[in-house]
């Protein structure tokens, strides 16, 4: 099917920034605080639970190098994203862009990608969470499952009910979140010891690019929420600021983790399971584990809360594009609630979730995570280079990014035989396409 000249422009963006002829929908209800709460919920993630130690344990103190250095490297990621989701806020997010920038059948297999392959990181999110919260409370292999059911359903409740409704909530969970954290740092601080940070480099600079790696699964998320760009009330104004924020925040928050881990743990750091139980211990002793578990329930909920509100805004897109059926498309519209693709999100989450949890082993499935998030970021990023303005910062951030999603295509290897298994079932099933029907002003139902 080909385009004619204004569809093209439009899909284009270029009257899409509130100049002549722009025909833009009408917008949701985030403001600046939900939006960033749900930012730092999708990029803080369950990262603070198990990663200041395993960090450690590759690099040491140089550890603390590994994480300031990802935290600047991640600043032309989150710009790019941002750029992209103020000029197109729309449900499809990252797939709209490639759609925008390469056509249908770009946007059809990023789609696949984000929509049927990255739910796979729910359940194991899930489980990584329940058995840190079974160390701290007790219990057995069955009390871990039931846990980790439980922070999958709840969040897919909330989400129902419509993402200006789970963004306050993740407001609230977000300045938890924040709160406690500050509370086990605080408290851990005056046990520091300097003597900790030597040797500075035990295992080298290869040791701190292995830190770096593993530390990639904390500072990704900026391309779930770019689906929900259409749900802020001036998208324009509020997207950067949120980005900027959120960035600033988890930076902050990652950096000050792992220097209290190395300064306080030591070489306890490097072998340590639960980092965070430790910390809280050496402060106030075996008691103030509940605060762990507390944090460990507040991050997973507020991951999976921003995640299936991308996700089910996402579905929505894919069935008002043809992508997928027709039935799916409602709630596409910015301010709707996409529950029928909230429901296909559950369905297939739970179908991960049954070989997640029956193999318990997360390894293998963490690397088919990454290897998707690897080749997301990668298409998402040279869609800026087609869509931003030439030599504009937001392009010149775009052009930093694909040199660093190059890198994380190398660091994935054999397993992109994941993401390419899914581009090729993209581009093999060729959708019955269906007229987009008029955007129209919608209230959540």
């Amino acid at each position: 099917m080909t385009e004619s000249g204004p569809s093209i422009a439009r899909a284009r963006g270029d009257h899409d920034d509130g100049r002549p002829g722009d025909t833009a929908e009408p917008h949701g209800h985030l403001g600046v605080a939900g939006g960033t709460a749900l930012y730092v919920a999708a990029v803080l993630g369950t990262g603070i639970l198990v990663l200041p130690a395993l960090a450690a344990s590759v690099a040491g103190p140089g550890s603390i190098i590994a994480v300031a250095a990802l935290a600047v490297i991640s600043i032309p990621l989150a710009a790019t994203f941002a750029a992209l989701a103020r000029r197109h806020p729309d449900a499809g997010g990252v797939a709209t862009f490639a759609r925008r920038a390469f056509g249908p059948t770009a946007a059809r297999v990023i789609s696949y990608w984000f929509f049927f392959g990255t739910p796979i990181g729910a359940p194991i999110a899930a489980l990584m969470t329940a058995r840190y919260v079974v160390a701290v409370i007790g219990g057995d292999a069955p009390t871990t499952t039931l846990i980790a059911i439980g922070l999958m359903v709840i969040p897919v409740i909330v989400t129902a009910f419509g993402v200006r409704f789970a963004g306050w909530l993740q407001l609230v969970l977000s300045a938890a979140l924040v709160a406690v954290l500050v509370f086990v740092l605080a408290a851990a601080v005056p046990h520091a010891n300097p003597a900790n940070l030597q040797p500075l480099l035990p295992h080298g600079w290869e040791g701190v690019g292995l830190a770096m790696n593993l530390y990639i699964w904390a500072f990704a998320g900026w391309e779930a929420v770019a689906g929900i760009g259409g749900e802020f009330r001036n998208p324009k104004r509020d997207i950067p600021r949120a980005t900027a924020l959120a960035l600033v925040i988890v930076s902050v928050a990652y950096l000050a983790i792992q220097t209290v881990t190395v300064l306080v743990l030591g070489g306890r750091a490097s072998t340590s399971a639960v980092p965070l139980l430790d910390l809280v211990v050496v402060s106030s002793g075996r008691g103030g584990g509940i605060v762990v578990a507390v944090i460990a329930a507040i991050v997973v909920t507020g991951v999976f809360n921003a995640y299936l509100a991308a996700f089910s805004k996402l579905g929505a897109a894919m069935g008002r594009d043809g992508d997928l059926p027709r039935w799916f498309g409602r709630g596409a519209e910015n301010g709707g609630i996409a529950r029928r693709g909230l429901l296909l999100s559950a369905v297939i989450m739970a179908a991960y979730s049954a070989v997640v949890l029956a193999s318990g082993d997360l390894q293998p499935f963490i690397l088919v995570h990454t290897s998707i998030a690897a080749a997301v970021y990668a298409l998402g990023v040279a869609s800026a280079l087609v869509l931003l303005p030439r030599r504009s910062v937001g392009w010149w951030m775009s052009l930093a990014s694909c040199v660093f999603a190059a890198g994380l295509l190398l660091l994935a290897g054999w397993h992109l035989v994941f993401p390419l298994a899914l581009a090729m079932a993209a581009v093999l099933i060729r959708p019955r396409r269906h007229s987009r029907p008029a955007p129209t002003p919608s209230a959540p139902r």
